[in-house]
């Protein structure tokens, strides 16, 4: 078989890694072409485009490289009939994927969504989409089943891709002195939080702090958020770093589930564009929680700050509650139950078989 793979973000780009290594197992003469990262690159070869020219964070952001955006989706649609795949699987990156469904109908390419956008929480109305073209839907989160039942779509749970890349059964020795800053993927959320995240360093002298960087921004663009002496970077090392810190500030996202597989109670941020944020404030219906991890436990396990919450004196005042041994405690009882409800491993694998398995049936 054929597949055109599109990850448009640095999770996608882990999943989709994960979810490669499956199908070449389940299909020894896969095929595969993709957009993504470095991940994907080790065992694709050269993506068709990298994520580090795909991620834009925001309304407003989106509105200002519409063009660019525009003139990938145009590439993107050349590029698959030159392909020729048997199915395309789009991961998550909804605004950009959601742009190919009437060409992929058109031409009677199997669509495939893998990790669906978190539509419960925002357009709902993009649902009639995911009815209309979509073929094969994943979910990683268990509640989406019944969601999407609701209103007439299969959807298909395995478990959460994260479980096979991080052994959520490893017990590790956290260095007490140690505290991890996870600012975001995006050069727009890191510009936005990093600088906050670093006025906290000097309310706590006798911690480390260790920003986890990527190489695709480079170490300079980290260093010239800060001058303190007890902050330092790592690169392209995330998981080491979390590894052995014993509390973490993190930006909104996957890291948010990343750290706490690790069991590193965090707090998270989120801040963004003004007009960005109202837009999002209008859309987002219905949840009590914008953190990953409150959203599955449906509770407040972490603490959230967003948008004008978060500043120096909000950081400081929940680093330091959260460093203290009651609250650590409580986090880490509320983590145990949270890696629970997310599964087993494997569940990579699992979605690779059944997308061979569906594939198969159909030609």
């Amino acid at each position: 078989m054929r597949y055109y793979i599109i990850a448009g973000e640095q999770s996608g780009d882990l999943h989709g890694a994960n979810l490669i290594k499956g199908l070449l197992l389940a299909d020894p003469k896969a095929e595969i072409r993709f957009w993504g990262g470095d991940k994907m690159s080790v065992l694709a070869g050269t993506p068709a485009k990298h994520i580090r020219d795909l991620a834009f964070m925001g309304f407003v952001e989106v509105l200002k490289h519409l063009p660019t955006i525009l003139r990938n989706v145009s590439f993107c649609k050349r590029d698959i009939l030159d392909f020729k795949p048997d199915a395309v699987i789009l991961i998550d990156y909804p605004g950009f994927n959601f742009r190919l469904f009437p060409f992929l109908k058109q031409h009677k390419i199997k669509t495939i969504f893998y990790i669906s956008p978190q539509l419960w929480a925002w357009k709902k109305g993009r649902l009639k989409q995911m009815r209309e073209f979509v073929d094969r839907l994943y979910v990683i989160f268990p509640f989406e089943v019944d969601f999407y039942k609701k209103h007439g779509i299969e959807a298909h749970y395995f478990g959460h891709p994260l479980l096979d890349e991080i052994d959520a059964g490893v017990k590790t020795v956290k260095e007490k002195s140690t505290i991890a800053i996870l600012p975001g993927s995006r050069k727009q959320e890191i510009n936005y939080l990093l600088p906050e995240y670093v006025k906290v360093a000097k309310h706590f002298p006798q911690y480390n702090f260790i920003i986890a960087g990527m190489s695709a921004h480079g170490k300079d663009f980290y260093q010239k958020f800060f001058n303190e002496s007890n902050i330092s970077i790592t690169i392209d090392d995330t998981y080491g770093v979390l590894r052995k810190s014993s509390a973490a500030l993190v930006t909104s996202g996957t890291a948010t589930l990343e750290t706490a597989l690790h069991r590193v109670p965090e707090v998270i941020s989120y801040k963004g564009n003004f007009f960005s944020y109202q837009i999002a404030r209008w859309l987002i219906k219905g949840i009590d929680y914008i953190c990953i991890v409150n959203l599955i436990a449906n509770k407040p396990v972490v603490k959230e700050l967003i948008q004008y919450e978060v500043d120096e004196t909000n950081l400081t005042n929940e680093l330091n509650k959260l460093l203290t041994d009651e609250n650590q405690k409580r986090v880490l009882n509320d983590y145990e139950q949270l890696i629970t409800l997310l599964g087993k491993k494997g569940s990579s694998q699992q979605v690779a078989n059944d997308i061979v398995t569906y594939l198969d049936s159909k030609y």
